[in-house]
């Protein structure tokens, strides 16, 4: 059996070159030649060669690299020879511009004049929706967003300060308690918009409870008092047995990673890993801390040698929740159109839960089946690769993986170029580019040594877990990133393989990458080589 990677014994990267020649047969049966326009106010521009006489062969077509993804359920990534050679001749071009400055209410200035409030209202609530939408997200003047804001909801000001200070409120048809908001869509961009005022970002969306009903069920202080996260429980998630997440509190404002301290980090995982520890430590008996208390670092290392120590007393495949979820989606954005491009309130967050193994089994008529069926992880792809590589090589993946890292070679061959996909790297994990990114800037975590999920990563690991993850997304959002998903690969918790690591994937979505046909079948196409990605990556690393 082939297994579909670009890793291979002993230690080493392998994929493929298209170098394309081939004859097309001229099936056309009518024309359409006329001009197109002028060139330089002289000559008529037509479109003749677009309307070839006869068949013809392609000679020496463009160059195309293919590189299976290192994890097979990934598919493959395809780079372009032609960009990825232009972009290694500027690698400082692989950046993003910031957003310009932009505001309508200078604009109405500068061609209206001075106009008073009842004039300036009238042009905001009198533009279409579609502008108001794409006003509310791109705006970087307050007074806009101000005025949006006070169109698409209703505020409570303070009566001493004038400050947005609330929303009003209703009771619906069913006796439940809403806010008064006449254009959620524009309520939800506005929200995310951090040039609002911070009082309005508070009254809207930031306060605790405004957004809903969710219990606050943890949460996370460090000593100097700057960090302060919430652990939120979603009730009726899609995520069933227990969907949480690790918000940063009202009075913790973070709308960037680059304004994220390693002490927000520290806490936005550390309710994650106190979540998990607690989880398991229920379900295999062992004492639980005290109602109204949160666990320390210290406390935390050693609820999860206990939980060690008891998995290796019982039969570990009784344990009803065997995995971890997390992810993390940074960023937000609304089309006009009314197409939201990513899932997230910029109030940083992250989520997680824990998977049971099996589930109720039903058939097609709705008869429950005595058998039940495993339940879906990521890293559950993960672990088949581990086994189908050693089945078919006798040989460690993860191993032979990281070796090939090591020793990467440029996937174009120039020897001079860069030659390495690490990005950063300590004692306990390794930040790097993978050789077949599956989002053009992917960057992925992995742990060195062989830990492949939360608990069995000791204090020294978590903390190193963290202070990388919050490297990438430093070094992603000074390319100009402004939104990335962020997974987790972890092993199950009862199993017995010592070959699979705890991997994280980092994928930033791009302006002009929105994913079409190719992506839907597992084909990442890309235009610079990870080489040159990894070296733009350490750049920016240097300035941290």
């Amino acid at each position: 059996m082939h297994l579909r990677t670009c890793v291979a014994p002993p230690g080493r990267f392998v994929y493929g070159i298209h170098k394309p020649s081939y004859p097309v047969q001229n099936l056309r049966t009518k024309e359409s030649v006329g001009p197109l326009g002028i060139i330089d106010n002289r000559d008529f521009v037509e479109n003749s060669r677009n309307f070839p006489v006869k068949s013809f062969h392609v000679e020496d077509g463009e160059s195309v690299y293919q590189i299976p993804n290192p994890l097979p359920f990934r598919g493959s990534t395809f780079i372009l020879k032609s960009w990825a050679d232009k972009s290694a001749q500027n690698v400082n071009g692989i950046l993003l511009a910031q957003p310009e400055k932009t505001s309508f209410f200078e604009t109405l200035q500068n061609v209206c004049g001075h106009l008073d409030r009842d004039q300036l209202d009238a042009y905001f609530t009198s533009l279409p929706d579609s502008v108001l939408l794409a006003l509310a997200t791109t705006s970087t003047d307050p007074v806009d967003l101000v005025k949006l804001a006070e169109h698409c909801c209703d505020i409570v000001h303070g009566t001493r300060t004038g400050l947005a200070a609330g929303l009003k409120f209703k009771e619906d048809s069913q006796g439940r308690i809403r806010a008064v908001i006449h254009n959620y869509p524009l309520f939800e961009a506005l929200a995310n918009n951090p040039h609002l005022p911070d009082d309005y970002k508070l009254a809207m969306v930031l306060r605790a409870g405004v957004q809903g009903s969710s219990e606050i069920v943890g949460d996370y202080h460090n000593g100097q008092g700057k960090t302060h996260v919430f652990e939120y429980l979603r009730r009726n998630s899609y995520i069933p047995w227990g969907h949480y997440a690790s918000n940063m509190a009202e009075d913790a404002i973070r709308y960037s990673t680059r304004d994220l301290s390693s002490a927000d980090m520290d806490g936005l995982r550390h309710l994650y890993y106190q979540r998990t520890f607690v989880r398991l430590a229920e379900d295999l008996d062992l004492p639980l801390p005290p109602e109204r208390q949160s666990l320390s670092s210290e406390d935390l290392e050693k609820l999860r040698l206990e939980i060690i120590a008891a998995l290796g007393q019982a039969n570990p495949k009784n344990i009803p929740f065997n995995s971890t979820l997390w992810g993390w989606n940074y960023g937000f954005d609304f089309a006009p159109t009314h197409y939201r491009l990513h899932a997230s309130h910029q109030q940083i967050h992250t989520q997680y839960a824990m998977l049971p193994g099996t589930m109720t089994a039903l058939d097609s008529h709705g008869n429950e089946l005595d058998e039940a069926l495993p339940t879906y992880g990521c890293g559950d792809l993960v672990a088949e690769t581990v086994d189908q590589y050693r089945t078919g090589h006798n040989r460690s993946f993860f191993d032979d993986y990281l070796e090939a890292i090591r020793t990467n070679q440029r996937t174009d061959g120039n020897t001079s170029g860069e030659q390495s996909l690490i990005v950063y790297e300590d004692e306990h994990v390794m930040l790097f580019v993978p050789k077949a990114q599956t989002s053009q800037w992917e960057l992925q975590l992995i742990t060195n040594m062989p830990v492949g999920n939360i608990v069995e990563a000791d204090t020294a690991t978590r903390a190193s877990l963290d202070h990388a993850l919050l490297l990438a997304q430093k070094i992603l959002d000074a390319m100009g990133v402004r939104m990335v998903t962020s997974i987790e690969f972890s092993k199950r918790i009862n199993s017995l393989e010592n070959d699979q690591r705890l991997l994280y994937s980092l994928l930033p979505k791009l302006p002009e990458s929105p994913g079409a046909f190719s992506e839907a079948q597992f084909r990442w196409i890309n235009g610079h080589y990870p080489e040159d990605f990894a070296q733009k990556c350490r750049s920016h690393l240097e300035k941290m």
